[in-house]
């Protein structure tokens, strides 16, 4: 089982690696849902360690439907990665009626040429997740990062399972949100092939996608601990 841990700091980034995790995304401000991490962040990280980066293209906090100049930042920054030599990207974009954007997300699929691209955390701001992840489908969508619909992805196993059936091995459902030791066995045993985890501490329970709870560095003994469990 893949074990992606969310670091918003390299400190973060070299946890995951020191605890045997298999890939970061990267992001910065992971306090209100995670946005673009900059340049000079992720270069640190490509640089200083050898862990697969897939970095999180969200340019601004809030919803995600985006406008013109919202947009044209996104494309740049997918450019920027690509540039880099980013493992992948993990974006999305929204309409106004929280339904898929699929003109955008088309076009993100189409740009990230080689790097995988994984559709976060707005699919869990649709209204209708199974339409949603029919578009996904469609678009070619390699993998989508989802809580199920809930804070907790725990709480959102049944949702998760039936996209995970639903799938039928087209796009990789990744679980996140809330996991940590305790409960990763549930998605292992569930069938899912990958998990994503801050393995931050929280100082407050989460209270939606833009007040996640979650700031500071990763705990490099729960990466371990989540490792040994599910490798």
């Amino acid at each position: 089982m893949i074990v992606e841990i969310c670091a918003s700091n390299f400190e973060s980034a070299k946890a995951a690696e020191d605890g045997g995790a298999d890939r970061i995304e990267l992001c910065e401000y992971l306090e209100i849902g995670g946005l673009t991490p900059s340049p000079k962040l992720i270069e640190k990280v490509l640089t200083e360690l050898s862990i697969p980066v897939h970095v999180l293209v969200r340019p601004r906090k809030g919803d995600f439907s985006y406008s013109e100049a919202d947009w044209i930042s996104v494309l740049e920054s997918v450019e920027m990665c690509h540039e880099l030599g980013c493992a992948g990207i993990v974006s999305g974009a929204l309409s106004s009626d929280k339904s898929i954007d699929k003109e955008r997300t088309g076009t993100l699929v189409e740009i990230c040429k080689e790097m995988d691209f994984t559709f976060h955390r707005a699919f869990d701001q649709c209204r209708d997740p199974l339409a949603a992840f029919e578009t996904l489908l469609f678009l070619g969508v390699d993998r989508l990062l989802s809580s199920g619909q809930e804070l907790n992805a725990v709480d959102g196993i049944p949702l998760l399972k039936r996209l995970h059936v639903l799938s039928d091995n087209r796009m990789e459902i990744m679980p996140g949100s809330g996991i940590e030791p305790a409960n990763v066995m549930h998605f292992k045993e569930s069938g899912f092939h990958s998990v994503h985890l801050s393995a931050i501490k929280k100082t407050k329970p989460a209270t939606s996608f833009f007040d996640t709870g979650v700031s500071g560095i990763s705990d490099l003994q729960t990466i371990k601990e989540v490792v040994q469990i599910v490798h």
